[in-house]
């Protein structure tokens, strides 16, 4: 049985650890472009993120957004409002392989991701409190498994708009196709 298609995917990024999450942050956005969201929302961060991601964007395509808020708890708030599901990853969470039908089944998502420990108050206000996995590991590795999970592998058959290159797949080498621009 195919599940029904995401209208929309948005992620939260809550809070981050100075200097080293820089790193950290940036592959959050990058999974989330990557893998079918459409936005991220970011707390404390640095901006070199929104031009890095704009120059992906100009490169690979697509209109993926990075939006800077000052409070997370406003825009899950305002979401949940608009009918979102608000699916909090957490290590402490249901496992993954118990909701990740339930949650691809939902229509709109927005998925929190924190960096260091998160207000409890996210673990009440989430209609799913999802783990990946019993062990420590990086919020970027468990955002890009319940994005594939949910989606089903379909989020790798988007088409970027206006992309100047696209990876064609090939068993051995690489193939990039690049587009010629005239300016």
């Amino acid at each position: 049985m195919e599940s029904k298609k995401h209208l929309v995917i948005e992620v939260v990024r809550i809070g981050q650890r100075l200097v080293r999450d820089d790193r950290v942050t940036t592959h959050v956005a990058l999974v989330s472009r990557g893998f079918g969201a459409e936005r991220i929302y970011m707390t404390e961060i640095n901006p070199e993120i929104k031009d890095t991601i704009g120059k992906i964007n100009n490169t690979w395509g697509g209109n993926f957004e990075i939006e800077f808020i000052e409070k997370w708890k406003p825009v899950v708030k305002k979401k949940k409002d608009e009918g979102y599901k608000i699916v909090h990853l957490s290590m402490y969470g249901e496992n993954i392989n118990d909701v990740q039908d339930s949650i691809g089944s939902e229509k709109n998502l927005l998925i929190v991701v924190g960096a260091e420990k998160v207000p409890r108050e996210i673990y009440e206000m989430a209609d799913y409190n999802v783990g990946v996995g019993s062990q420590p590991h990086s919020e970027i590795s468990a955002l890009a498994i319940l994005l594939d999970r949910i989606q089903k592998g379909k989020q790798f058959e988007k088409e970027f708009p206006n992309a100047k290159r696209k990876i064609i797949p090939t068993k051995k080498g690489k193939n990039v196709q690049v587009k010629e621009t005239r300016d």
